[in-house]
């Protein structure tokens, strides 16, 4: 790594510096250089962090870059796991990437998935009316784990309430250290070995599921030398949907906090449209924090800004940062839906879950069904609910990643319109 017109921090390690300011560690220095990327050390490592359109172009464009070994091992063991798709480059990954898109990006599986959240949702409203009071997030996790075991025809045999516990307990750890995290790990590898009993059952004919199910099709895809996926990589590829899929339970907490904190815009949205709706919901993607940055280590030499990579250096794009970059969006702290943001631009510079394009970059591929998700969760609290929110801390807190509200977002007189 040559360093070429890149800016350098001062200090020999900056990894307090990052864990003390979480996801505005790289937007705050690059504020401080005058300059969209610079020359760190994390973890006794040199690295680039960049923010910006360009530094995404970079890292999701020209298959410059691997996941692997860019991120800390528990959190890529939490969130992706061995033998995972993101672990996965060149045609590979592409190859692997099709059983995603093919899943996940079309208008079939966005009606299904949402059409299903509704009716748990309202289901579960039913019984929070007759209860105190409800923390969304908790609900949320369960309604949403529910919603995709019964899409993907998952069998009934575990409480839903028990994998929503851990479906969260990947994604509250994956930015943790000690014991907690060792836990998670352990947790984990549990839920692993049986999403791989579920795949062996099914493949050895005792468990019999729909041939058209989208289980099945992961349960049977091949890779790209005609082979099963092992029962490993079918387990941890069916988890990655999952777990996904109920990570979007913070971006509903995050809804709801939107819709208290902006009553202007929860006025506007009665009785809306499915763009107005969309429109909200990603301004709330952009604004809120979801995850921070994302890595990858260089698999080939290139120069950018007049900085040399060699093969194996790491570059951190600051995703959080570059959502809430001046440049690309003007009064970036302001909540503002009618900056009309939609999933679909498929560019560079609106990443609150990847750049590029979803059906053959590293881009997430789920986008399409979070944004959906979001947009009924946003409906139902407004045109299908009445609730109240007691006095409660709804302060998110940038150093702790990923961020959420302590509270969780408490609802108390919930009431069901008809």
């Amino acid at each position: 790594m040559r360093s070429g017109s890149l800016p350098r921090l001062k200090g020999f390690d900056h990894t307090i510096a990052f864990l003390h300011d979480g996801y505005e560690f790289v937007s705050r220095r690059c504020d401080r250089l005058n300059s969209d990327a610079f020359l760190a050390r994390l973890m006794l490592q040199k690295v680039v962090c960049a923010r910006g359109e360009d530094a995404a172009q970079l890292f999701y464009e020209g298959g410059r870059f691997t996941r692997r070994g860019a991120m800390p091992p528990t959190t890529m063991r939490l969130l992706q796991d061995l033998g995972s798709v993101q672990q996965l480059d060149g045609a590979a990954h592409r190859h692997r990437k099709a059983m995603f898109v093919r899943l996940l990006m079309g208008a079939d599986a966005e009606q299904q998935i949402t059409e299903l959240f509704r009716g748990e949702w309202r289901n579960a409203a039913k019984e929070w009316s007759s209860r105190p009071s409800i923390v969304l997030f908790d609900q949320a996790n369960v309604i949403l784990t529910k919603t995709i075991c019964r899409w993907m025809q998952i069998p009934a045999s575990k409480p839903y309430a028990e994998l929503a516990n851990e479906f969260s307990s990947m994604i509250e750890n994956s930015g943790s250290a000690g014991f907690a995290v060792i836990l998670a790990l352990i947790r984990r590898r549990s839920t692993e070995r049986y999403f791989e009993r579920l795949v062996r059952s099914i493949r050895e004919g005792t468990a019999i599921v729909a041939t058209d199910s989208p289980l099945a099709y992961v349960v049977n895809y091949r890779d790209m030398d005609g082979s099963l996926l092992s029962e490993r990589s079918a387990a941890v590829e069916l988890i990655n949907i999952l777990r996904a899929t109920v990570a979007i339970g913070r971006f509903v907490i995050f809804v709801a906090m939107a819709l208290e904190q902006q009553p202007k815009w929860k006025e506007k949205l009665h009785s809306a449209d499915d763009a107005a709706y969309e429109h909200f919901a990603e301004e709330v993607r952009r604004l809120y924090p979801f995850f921070p940055v994302i890595g990858g280590r260089a698999i080939e030499s290139f120069e950018w800004r007049g900085h040399e990579f060699d093969c194996g250096d790491w570059f951190i794009l600051d995703l959080y940062g570059t959502n809430h970059f001046r440049r690309l969006f003007p009064e970036p702290h302001q909540f503002n839906p009618a900056r009309r943001l939609a999933w679909r631009t498929q560019g560079y510079d609106f990443i609150p879950q990847g750049g590029g394009d979803s059906r053959t970059d590293h881009r997430c591929p789920g986008e399409q069904i979070t944004v959906g998700i979001m947009r009924e969760a946003c409906r139902l609290l407004v045109e299908d609910m009445q609730y109240e929110l007691p006095e409660q801390d709804l302060t998110l807190s940038l150093h702790e990643i990923p961020a959420r509200p302590r509270s969780g977002v408490v609802l108390s007189n919930i009431r069901l319109n008809i």
